[in-house]
């Protein structure tokens, strides 16, 4: 088992709080990302959970026993940080088996338990190898095996990707996400990698300075953000927003035409995700603007343009799109698409 819950759990560091009451359950075999941006507390909280900071307040509850006072040891949890920690004189199977080792475990099961989490992570050709003579991506694999030869109630991911390049962060993530299907344990992962979130979480973790800003799938965040935070910060480009006014049934945006609107309070922001937007000629849909640069991705291309009192907007087309810089268009917001957020940046349904 593996459920996790944090009951009104606070940090404090001096006079300055970090965590700020924060309340979440995690289920026995989820796989939780925390994200946000730096300083928003997520490697703290992860540290909280491990017993690696000590909570200031509060409850942290692994499957219904009361760990807040104990010491990491005796939480059953195990930890795989941004650095690989190998030692450098041991092969990939002594580096694997070490805590067992320690820990005063009969060979045999040692040998057993190395072999298991190598054959999960690919790795039963490296065993006889020492870290010098790996890449970064099969010695961070290493440093997961060593984690899960452990069985440990549930593992926690301090940015393990971090210091990977761009093509490895892709394999390793391929990795993780099979690891935790294959293994069905609780996860807590934490990233500022919103790519990693959206791709490996089951449910995400949005933090913002110290306080949970949303908790949902990456579907639920991406298509109904509670606030103009999480709106922004989940999806790659962000969110389009821009101030707007309602009034008698109707919004209404700087420079741009009149659409209808039957939110429940006034609205003064509209949001649209930029692959929502439709381009049309100047003149047609809800605002004009002029085009100053365009982005080629091969399948997608940005859009930057400039729509004056609004600033500037983002639109993802087809990488086939004929549009050039200098060239005027219309922007058409689909009614299902809009988002409109008040004025303490909380979401209208």
């Amino acid at each position: 088992m593996g459920a996790i819950q944090l009951k009104a759990v606070e940090k404090w560091f001096g006079d300055v709080q970090v965590i700020k009451g924060v309340d979440l359950e995690i289920h026995d075999g989820e796989f939780v990302i925390f994200v946000g941006p730096s300083g928003c507390g997520k490697s703290t909280l992860l540290r909280m959970i491990g017993g690696l900071e000590e909570t200031s307040r509060g409850e942290i509850l692994i499957d219904g026993r009361d760990v807040t006072p104990e010491p990491p040891a005796k939480r059953g949890l195990t930890m795989v940080f941004q650095s690989y920690a190998l030692y450098p004189h041991m092969s990939v199977r002594e580096n694997m088996g070490f805590s067992l080792k320690t820990a005063g475990a009969p060979k045999a099961e040692i040998e057993e338990k190395v072999n298991r989490a190598a054959a999960v992570l690919k790795l039963e050709d490296y065993l006889e190898r020492r870290p010098k003579d790996l890449s970064g991506g099969q010695r961070q694999r290493v440093a997961i095996g060593r984690s899960i030869v452990r069985d440990p109630t549930a593992f926690l991911f301090d940015e393990p990707l971090s210091n990977l390049d761009a093509s490895l962060r892709v394999e390793m993530r391929y990795e993780i996400a099979k690891l935790h299907q294959n293994l069905a344990s609780t996860m807590i992962y934490v990233t500022h990698d919103q790519v990693e979130a959206m791709t490996l979480a089951d449910k995400i973790v949005v933090l913002e300075f110290g306080t949970i800003a949303q908790v949902g799938t990456p579907r639920e965040l991406y298509e109904r953000p509670a606030n103009l935070f999480v709106a922004q910060f989940i999806g790659s480009p962000k969110m389009n927003v821009m101030p707007c006014a309602t009034q008698a049934g109707e919004v209404s945006l700087a420079g741009g035409r009149g659409m209808a609107y039957s939110g429940a309070r006034a609205a003064t922001h509209l949001g649209i995700r930029p692959e929502h937007i439709e381009v049309g000629p100047a003149g047609d849909g809800a605002i004009d603007g002029t085009i100053d640069v365009v982005e080629y991705l091969g399948a997608d291309c940005f859009i930057i343009l400039d729509c004056g009192a609004l600033g500037q907007v983002t639109v993802r087309v087809s990488g086939e799109t004929q549009l050039a810089p200098g060239e005027r268009v219309g922007l058409g917001f689909p009614a299902e698409r809009v988002h409109f957020f008040d004025a303490d940046g909380l979401a209208i349904r």
